[in-house]
């Protein structure tokens, strides 16, 4: 979670940018009224606010907006981040594009410092979804999310992972960044040791899972889940089995569970495409809640503002 310092831009290209406090971010252009906004992969330029302090504090003499930043943000270690990240405010999100970059003509801080920290500290982002954004402004990074399907034709190649796809799709609208996604046959060891991996190495947010929940033999995905978290959170299968039941009385049929590992929510969902769509669509704007509770971001029981609902995006 990060807070707006600065908004900045410049009107001409090989100007210094200034801050302009507010301003409004348009999709796949940039910020309105920048010289650098366009249909490219670099529409808006973004620094740590705590970067550029520390540069200062070796006596160089930078206004907001100096390194070329559009936006100015304390909190965010940008150059940590990984390319795919989406970033939001309000209604705004971007995608970052680029990690640095080559600085081919050298600033007025270079030449005066004989270095510049937006080469290896800036990042750059398209904006995937305009709003207007404002000194004071949360910005942060959603939540990263693992996708494990489980399929014995997917692995081996023979079936295209469709119900995955519907999950990355639906997760990317709703603004999460995709950290993993695999598919594997179903053989439960290997499933539980993928399931550990994403929630202790990965450090996966929510980790989704589908196929693996009926009556074969070699569904065995509840038990790879069971076997993995230390608390179960009944009422998501509960009422994602209630939720199917209006639509087919297979509904009763599914073994899927939830459950918590550590920090990470494990939700097992069924194998269809179109079963994984309809549960997601039930699921997606409640689900925030429970994932503010569990990493401790922690708000009150009302939508969180800034996250535009499932409905309004599709």
């Amino acid at each position: 979670m990060g807070k707006v310092r600065a908004v900045c831009m410049s009107a001409e290209k090989g100007r210094a940018k200034h801050n302009v406090g507010e301003g409004e971010l348009i999709a796949s252009h940039g910020l309105k009224g920048d010289a650098h906004a366009g249909g490219w992969h670099r529409q808006v330029s973004l620094l740590s606010y705590e970067k550029a302090a520390e540069f200062r504090s070796r006596g160089a003499e930078a206004a907001d907006g100096a390194f070329g930043e559009n936006l100015l943000v304390e909190g965010i270690d940008f150059s940590s981040l990984a390319i795919g990240t989406i970033l939001r405010c309000g209604e705004a999100a971007l995608e970052i594009t680029q990690i640095g970059k080559e600085c081919h003509n050298h600033c007025e801080i270079f030449k005066r410092m004989g270095d510049c920290i937006m080469p290896r500290e800036g990042v750059f982002a398209a904006v995937i979804h305009g709003g207007i954004i404002k000194v004071g402004d949360e910005l942060y990074a959603p939540y990263r999310i693992g996708i494990i399907t489980a399929s014995d034709k997917g692995a081996k190649g023979e079936r295209e992972d469709q119900s995955g796809q519907v999950i990355r799709e639906i997760a990317r609208i709703k603004g999460y960044t995709v950290a993993h996604y695999q598919v594997l046959p179903d053989e439960q060891d290997a499933l539980e040791a993928e399931l550990k991996r994403v929630c202790d190495e990965v450090k996966a947010d929510l980790v989704l899972t589908t196929g693996g929940t009926g009556f074969s033999q070699r569904d065995c995905m509840p038990e790879a889940t069971l076997n993995v978290v230390e608390r179960l959170v009944p009422g998501i299968p509960e009422g994602l089995r209630q939720y199917s039941l209006a639509i087919t009385k297979r509904a009763m049929l599914s073994r899927a569970v939830a459950g918590i590992r550590g920090k990470t929510l494990i939700i097992n969902l069924p194998g269809s495409p179109k079963a994984v769509r309809e549960h997601l669509e039930y699921l997606m704007d409640t689900l925030d809640h429970g994932l503010d509770i569990l990493s401790g971001r922690g708000k009150d029981c009302a939508q969180d503002p800034r996250q535009p609902s499932f409905s309004k995006l599709v």
